[in-house]
């Protein structure tokens, strides 16, 4: 009789247990599930062009807003989408809530159907408006896309919960991914240099989007690509294109400035000065020459940073120390970890 009530006991307290993990609820995480369109991507914009932003309450009339915003607005740019995915694993990790991690494989579903054949991966998905189709590194887009999908095929960082079926379908997108990175490393005179900001998607060719991002060579994108093949298992191509890559770097960088943003009258002022301690990039370089360039609201490229128009010289970052860290840590780790001689 005592076995008896201890195993009704256990079996009661378990589906109490069940019935309370089923109901536990992350606020940040509903709120995504909310913002998750149709198709399983996100946007960073609503249908009436206001930022997704998840500190803000929902109420009646936001709810209406982001019901009326389509799948033309699912995308991967400023973190867009890979934002949520990460996001609601890590939410199912802490509730074991299931509709957090249905979520999370339905934005993964989303970002295998957006890959070309190619495997590159456009901005937006299915909109294919403007500059929306091109293959894009700007902003790490396709990077970050790739990088969930890498974690999603190696059960890394919290993703062996997934599906085993998204996890092979994950890893052949990875395989794709790395084959169009290899592919649309610029050369320059026949040798491998960094990447551009976006690709023409049908011929892999680099392609200007916005007026004031001209077809260039693109810093901060290009370490993120070489970080993220530093991630990968070593092959023939991938060594020559990262020793390559880092290469450029040292070959392009520019010593004895800096770039500062002070404050004058409220406004933000970009500045470069010389700092004979301090090393920094371009965040564009002409695909032939190695020139740092800046784009305008206008369309021109200037080569003179001062010549560029006030709103954009202030309003855009032109150089950083992309690069600094690369070179310094991580790239001598990488080398001694997989036994590579420079």
């Amino acid at each position: 009789m005592i076995k008896m009530n201890l195993k009704i006991y256990t079996f009661a307290i378990g589906l109490l247990t069940v019935s309370y993990s089923a109901q536990v609820k992350d606020t940040l995480a509903e709120k995504m599930l909310v913002y998750q369109l149709p198709n399983g991507g996100w946007g960073k914009q609503l249908e009436d062009k206001s930022e997704v932003n998840y500190n803000l309450s929902i109420d009646k009339n936001l709810l209406k807003k982001i019901k009326s915003t389509g799948d033309e607005h699912a995308t991967i740019d400023n973190n867009a989408t890979s934002r949520e995915i990460n996001g609601l694993i890590k939410a199912y990790l802490d509730t074991k809530n299931p509709e957090y991690l249905k979520a999370a494989e339905k934005g993964i579903s989303y970002l295998l159907l957006m890959q070309y054949d190619n495997g590159g991966f456009p901005q937006y998905y299915p909109n294919t408006g403007l500059y929306r189709k091109q293959v894009t590194y700007n902003d790490n887009a396709m990077i970050n896309a790739l990088t969930v999908l890498y974690n999603a095929a190696e059960g890394k960082n919290n993703f062996d919960v997934i599906s085993s079926s998204l996890k092979e379908k994950s890893k052949i997108a990875v395989q794709k991914g790395i084959g169009c990175i290899l592919k649309t490393q610029v050369l320059q005179n026949g040798n491998p240099s960094i990447w551009a900001d976006q690709y023409n998607e049908i011929t892999l060719q680099p392609d200007k989007a916005r007026a004031f991002e001209p077809i260039s060579l693109a810093t901060g994108e290009s370490v993120g690509i070489i970080r993220f093949l530093m991630q990968q298992p070593v092959t023939p191509e991938i060594e020559k294109s990262i020793k390559a890559a880092l290469e450029w770097f040292k070959q392009n960088k520019i010593e004895g400035y800096s770039y500062n943003v002070t404050k004058q009258n409220g406004k933000a002022i970009r500045v470069l000065v010389k700092d004979k301690n301090s090393v920094i990039w371009a965040r564009f370089y002409d695909i032939h020459t190695n020139k740092p360039l800046f784009g305008d609201r206008d369309g021109s490229v200037k080569y003179n940073y001062n010549e560029v128009s006030e709103e954009r010289r202030n309003g855009y970052s032109w150089f950083g120390d992309f690069a600094e860290k690369l070179l310094a840590k991580e790239y001598p780790k990488w080398l001694e970890k997989n036994k590579i001689t420079e």
